[in-house]
């Protein structure tokens, strides 16, 4: 059967080498960063069955993981960059108002006003909250805060987010901000 990329939810990317024996730090993308190694087995994004992990402690961002199979600083060092997979089946089912950042990818975003502004290319934390990446229908990409504040509605049966982005993050154009702007 052909993986459709809605069966899978990236769980965690190897960051780096941990060590002279094989471990790895990883970089975790489940609410507590030692669930990344409780799902079973992780996969590559191709869905090639790549290693059991085992957690062996905590880092700053992640934890520290021995897998299945690495057994030299060597073999992890190749591995940085990988982003590690689960199958969505694996892990625990959501509640109402609740969804992976991969559910969001691919959604059309909206303005309040009905507007199309672009579709959702990516949601990333770098340490100060997490911030939507839209790649915009003009071509720019647009980071906005992912909070209440912003995106006031998440529609995953519509396929569509409605947002109200900060004026300060949105250049001047009055084609999208109505005919008083254009004077």
């Amino acid at each position: 059967m052909a993986r459709r990329a809605s069966d899978w939810v990236c769980v965690a990317a190897v960051a780096t080498a941990h060590g002279i024996r094989g471990a790895l730090k990883l970089r975790c993308f489940t609410e507590r960063p030692e669930d990344a190694a409780a799902y079973g087995p992780v996969y590559d994004r191709h869905g090639k069955r790549l290693f059991a992990l085992e957690v062996i402690g905590q880092s700053r961002g992640g934890i520290l993981v021995k897998a299945e199979g690495i057994c030299d600083r060597t073999a992890a060092e190749g591995l940085r960059g990988t982003e590690l997979f689960v199958p969505r089946e694996a892990l625990p089912d959501l509640g109402p108002d609740e969804f992976y950042h991969s559910d969001l990818e691919g959604l059309d975003v909206l303005r309040l006003d009905g507007a199309r502004l672009g579709v959702v290319r990516a949601l990333a934390n770098f340490g100060a909250g997490d911030i939507l990446e839209v790649m915009a229908d003009d071509g720019r990409t647009v980071a906005l805060p992912f909070d209440r504040e912003t995106v006031r509605t998440v529609d995953l049966e519509a396929g569509r987010l409605v947002v109200e982005p900060p004026a300060e993050l949105m250049p001047h154009r009055p084609e999208l901000h109505g005919a008083e702007a254009a004077r």
